[in-house]
C-alpha cells in the first residue's frame, strides 16, 4: 500500500473515531434561535429560543407576547426559514409583523374556526419539520366560539402532543397564552407592559435554569426602526398643539303654537286637567 493510500485510511478511521465521540457524547446544549434582542437573548438559558421545544410567552392582553413571537419569527426569516402562524383570536395585525421585520412571503397564516383545531393544526405544523418556528396563538378562542373572551386552556393530552412534535420535527413552537390560562411549556416567560419604559420579560418556569431572572427590554429594542416621535408601526405622529374650542351661545327655540295652553301651561303637565263629570252630567242620557 503506498504512503498517500495509508495516510488517507488514517485520516478516515480518525474521522470515524471523532464521529463516534461525538454521537457517544451526552448533548447539553441545543440550538438556538437568537432574535437579535441582545438583552431577550442574554435572559434565555441557552442564549436564545431553544428549537425543537416549547416556549410559552404568557401575560396579559397588551404585554408585548406578540411583538416577541414577530421577533422571532423575522428571525427565522433572515436565515431563509420558513414560520407559520396559527391565529386563534384572527388578529394578527400584517402591518405589525412587516414592521418588526416579518417576511409575508414566508409565513403561513393558519385560522381554525374551532377550539378543538388549534391544537391539532399546531402539532401538524411543527411535526412535519418544515418551518423553524411555529407560533400558536392562544390568547382568545376563535370568533364566534362560547370562549371568545377568555384564553383557551389546553389539556394534558393536547399539551404532551404539542411537546412530542416539536422534540420530533426540531421546530420551536411559541406557545401565546393568557394570564388567567397557562399552558405547559417547557420554557415559561412572563411578559409585562412597562408603560413607555419597555417589556418586561421574566422566566418563571425553565429546565434549564435561569428560573427568575428578569430584563427590561425598552420598545427601540424591539422595534429599533422607531426615531424620536414615531408611532408603534413607524407613522410619525403630529405634534400636539393647543386647541381652543369657542364657546357656543345657545339660542332659545322659539315658541311653537298648540304646544301649550292657556297661561302658557301644558294641560296634564303643568297643570291638572279640568274634570269632565259636570259635562257629562249635563247631557241627557249618560249616568
Amino acid at each position: 500500500m503506498s504512503a498517500t493510500a495509508g495516510n488517507l485510511a488514517v485520516t478516515v478511521e480518525a474521522l470515524r473515531e471523532q464521529i463516534r465521540r461525538l454521537q457517544a457524547a451526552p448533548r447539553k446544549y441545543l440550538a438556538a434561535l437568537r432574535t437579535g434582542v441582545e438583552p431577550f437573548d442574554a435572559l434565555l438559558p441557552g442564549g436564545g429560543l431553544p428549537l425543537g421545544q416549547v416556549v410559552e410567552l404568557w401575560g396579559e392582553r397588551a404585554s408585548g407576547r406578540t411583538s416577541l413571537a414577530l421577533r422571532a419569527v423575522a428571525a427565522a426569516h433572515r436565515e431563509g426559514r420558513l414560520c407559520a402562524y396559527v391565529d386563534g383570536p384572527g388578529e394578527l395585525y400584517p402591518p405589525a409583523a412587516v414592521a418588526a421585520g416579518v417576511d409575508p412571503s414566508r409565513l403561513l397564516i393558519v385560522r381554525p374556526r374551532t377550539v378543538e383545531h388549534l391544537a391539532w393544526s399546531a402539532v401538524q405544523l411543527v411535526r412535519s419539520g418544515a418551518f423553524a418556528c411555529v407560533v400558536l396563538d392562544l390568547t382568545r378562542a376563535p370568533p364566534g366560539t362560547a370562549r371568545g373572551e377568555d384564553g383557551v386552556r389546553l389539556s394534558p393530552a393536547e399539551g404532551k402532543r404539542l411537546m412530542d412534535a416539536a422534540g420530533r420535527g426540531g421546530s420551536l413552537l411559541l406557545l401565546l397564552t393568557a394570564s388567567e390560562a397557562p399552558a405547559d411549556g417547557m420554557l415559561r416567560l412572563r411578559t409585562e407592559s412597562r408603560g413607555d419604559r419597555g417589556l418586561s420579560v421574566e422566566v418563571v418556569r425553565s429546565r434549564q435554569g435561569g428560573l427568575g431572572t428578569r430584563t427590561l427590554l425598552p420598545w427601540r429594542a424591539l422595534y429599533p426602526e422607531l426615531t424620536e416621535g414615531e408611532g408603534p408601526w413607524g407613522a410619525q405622529l403630529p405634534p400636539a398643539e393647543a386647541v381652543t374650542v369657542p364657546e357656543l351661545v345657545r339660542e332659545p327655540s322659539p315658541e311653537r303654537e298648540g304646544h301649550r295652553g292657556i297661561l302658557g301651561q301644558r294641560p296634564g303637565r303643568d297643570a291638572p286637567m279640568p274634570s269632565l263629570r259636570p259635562m257629562l252630567a249635563s247631557e241627557p242620557g249618560l249616568h
